[in-house]
This record gives structure tokens, sequence and C-alpha cells, in this order.
């Protein structure tokens, strides 16, 4: 299904740039290539996952869905796409900028706690009450599928990777691009990273159970978790090799 994604995406998301030559290089003492995800309409690969999912959906369904940002920003694109209504999640602080593109993109954006699991709980209510189509990033499969085709696209790298490093929040994009990395390349090193003050993702790895850990705060608001999804938790166990 990774292999079969990209042709179910918008063409703009694919085919990132890969940086070469950095300052990194010299500073690590090691050859670091960058994935670019920023380049298209929402700066984020979270389009990626969320066309493919909405690929696989069928009517015309009322999503609902709760995001720190990014999220929120590729399921709107992937509504639109298809004329769906969608109503979105979002906390009271949550960045501005993201939440008027949700909203240009067609969304029905409502704000509500910033804590994630509240938030979380909220949209689940709200999608229960109306008989809306909740969708949860992390659980859903065709997301991580999606998210993958970005190991597709690495791995037309000459050789295999030593390792490849992730960003990891709720799970979805690093299942995703380990499951097409250890299949292609079963010796690259694939590792996730959280944010310090949101470590339940790593947590819930080593225990490989799920783990709650509240969020002190971060920067890195789009890898915030507070207790992860059994099924993302499933999907990594086993799977990668370290998270940092």
């Amino acid at each position: 299904r990774i292999a079969a994604a990209p042709a179910l995406i918008d063409p703009i998301f694919l085919n990132t740039p890969l940086l070469r030559g950095t300052a990194l290089d010299a500073a690590l003492g090691a050859t670091v290539a960058l994935k670019v995800e920023t380049l298209n309409p929402i700066r984020s690969f979270k389009a990626r996952g969320a066309q493919f999912l909405v690929s696989q959906m069928s009517g015309s369904p009322h999503l609902v869905c709760a995001t720190a940002g990014n999220f929120g920003q590729g399921m709107a694109y992937a509504a639109r796409r298809r004329s769906w209504p969608i109503t979105i999640f979002v906390g009271a602080h949550a960045n501005p900028m993201k939440v008027d593109r949700m909203r240009q993109l067609g969304a029905t954006v409502r704000q509500g706690s910033d804590d994630p699991d509240e938030l979380h709980d909220a949209a689940d209510e709200f999608a229960r009450k109306n008989g809306f189509h909740l969708v949860q990033d992390g659980r859903e499969a065709a997301i991580a599928e999606g998210a993958g085709t970005i190991a597709v696209e690495l791995l037309k790298w000459p050789k295999c990777f030593d390792d490849i490093v992730v960003p990891l929040g709720d799970g979805a994009l690093l299942g995703g691009m380990a499951r097409w990395v250890k299949a292609q390349c079963p010796t690259t090193r694939v590792i996730g990273v959280c944010a310090t003050a949101s470590p339940a993702m790593e947590r819930s790895w080593r225990n490989k159970k799920v783990v709650s850990a509240p969020c002190d705060g971060t920067i890195a608001a789009g890898i915030t978790v507070g207790t992860p999804f059994e099924e993302a938790v499933t999907d990594l166990t086993g799977l990668i090799d370290d998270v940092l």
C-alpha cells in the first residue's frame, strides 16, 4: 500500500528535495542528507497521509479530527479536494497561522484545551454526538502508509543509509517510514526523536505498552503527545532501533 500511495497523493507533495553538503557534515563528521518537507501548500508532510486515507474512504462523510496544526491542515486540504465537510479541533493557543490556513481550506475550526488528550476527547465526543467520522492520527494505517512515501523517495539514494532519523509524535510518520526502510534496507538504523518535554512515546516504546506522560511545554507542538494510541506503540515495537 505504501508503494501504491503516490498515485493517490497530489504531486505537489511528492519528490521533495534532499539537501546535501550542509554545515551539519562538518559539525557531525558525517555525510548528512536532509529531506525537506516544507515546500508545499501546507508546509508539512501531513497531507501525504491525509490524502491517502481519504482516498480509501467512500461516500461524503463529515470528517472530524484534533490537531496541533499540521495534521489539521493536511486533513483540510484532503477534504477540500473532495468537497467534504470537516470540523477540526485545535488548542486555545494553537499557531494562529495554521488555524487561519485550515479555515482558508474550508474547515470549521473549534478551539479547546491545550492538553492534547483533552482535545482528542472533545473531538471524539463531538463526532459521536453528531454521527460524524472521527480521524485520529496515529491510529489509521493509511495515514502511516501515506507518510511512508517519504521513505520510498529517500531510498532512491544509490545505497542504503547507515541511519535515518525521524521526528516522533503520534508515530504515523516513523511507523510508515520504518516499515518501508526495514523491508528494503534492513541494516539501516531507524531512530525516532521526541521532544524532551513530551516523552510519552519514548517511554511507551521502551515499555512496549502505552505510558502517559505530562507535556511540560515545548516549541515542538506538532510532536506533543500525552497518551499515545495503542496502535502506534504496537506498530513501532520491534520495528525501529531507538528513540531519543
